[in-house]
């Protein structure tokens, strides 16, 4: 089995004969037949039937389709991935950030990033924790920032910022007008849940357990982003990270503190034998000191102080 055999394959598939697979590929219509009888030779199976001189894809060639599309998506990743390297130049930095900070936080540091080192090319990827966690395993990414949810063996990492989490509502939720939410508060109340999985979403069930509190989880997701929407759409109330929710605070959502303490944290994380580029640790002054804006935007809304404290190591 060679590359040229799965192409031809594949092209069998997507066009549908080989007469129009050997146009395509430059190449006469039997070099595409035998082609096709060395790969099921080689694979051991029979890929197609030959009914009245027309290929009819088999059940297994179907299967087989699918992964090897996934295989031409890679090399067409890895192509894109060269061709970004070579127009990037040498002063460039990749950041693998988790959604909580991605959609929002970081474009703004982008911005006022660049207005001061405008040659500086950016590779920004959002992505879910465990897939920062590969992209930084990998070397694919400079640093990575991700929830605290995963093993972190083998790389450098740091707490980079902690910070208790909000409750989030409709300007017209029954409870709008407590500036502090009990527990009990959440007891019967229609609840817009992060997935299970997530650290926070464990803590606050066993604060849940604990109280003897059973919320109506009316929705589940994994980020902080939809819990928002949904509530500023009037779904239920839930708990988010106020650095994601202070983004929607003008927007309709309703941001309250809670008299429990759930944290939410976000993890700084690089490789070891990777070195910090000047680019990167640039950035990441200007990470913290965006932090320390929004976090001043949070108290203002929330009228008094949401505990927060955190670091990033920057060499």
């Amino acid at each position: 089995m060679n590359a040229r055999d799965i192409e031809i394959f594949r092209s069998v598939m997507v066009s549908g004969t080989a007469s129009k697979t050997a146009s395509l590929l430059g190449i006469s219509q039997s070099a595409v037949s035998q082609s096709l009888r060395k790969l099921e030779a080689s694979a051991d199976l029979c890929l197609f039937e030959r009914i009245r001189g027309r290929l009819v894809p088999t059940r297994e060639a179907q299967i087989l389709l699918n992964d090897i599309e996934q295989y031409f998506v890679g090399l067409q990743a890895i192509e894109h991935r060269i061709r970004s390297l070579k127009s990037a130049g040498p002063d460039r930095l990749c950041a693998a950030v988790y959604p909580a900070l991605g959609f929002s936080f970081l474009p703004r540091v982008v911005a006022t990033y660049r207005q001061r080192f405008p040659e500086t090319c950016i590779y920004l990827q959002i992505m879910s924790s465990k897939d920062v966690h590969a992209h930084v395993t990998s070397g694919q990414a400079d640093f990575g920032l991700m929830a605290d949810e995963m093993s972190l063996a083998g790389l450098e990492h740091s707490l980079f910022y902690r910070t208790r989490g909000v409750v989030v509502m409709h300007r017209d939720h029954p409870l709008s007008n407590k500036q502090v939410l009990e527990l009990t508060d959440f007891d019967g109340t229609d609840f817009i849940a992060l997935n299970a999985e997530d650290s926070s979403r464990r803590r606050l069930d066993a604060l849940f357990q604990n109280a003897g509190v059973t919320p109506r989880r009316v929705v589940e997701t994994p980020y902080s982003q939809t819990v928002c929407e949904l509530a500023r759409q009037g779904v239920g109330m839930g708990l988010a990270n106020p650095v994601t929710a202070i983004g929607y605070a003008d927007h309709g959502l309703i941001l309250r503190r809670a008299a429990f303490d759930v944290e939410f944290r976000c993890i700084l994380l690089f490789r070891p034998d990777k070195l910090f580029s000047e680019s990167s640790k640039q950035f990441l002054k200007f990470m913290r000191i965006q932090m320390n804006e929004v976090q001043m935007q949070i108290d203002q809304v929330l009228g008094a102080t949401v505990a927060h404290e955190g670091g990033a190591r920057t060499a």
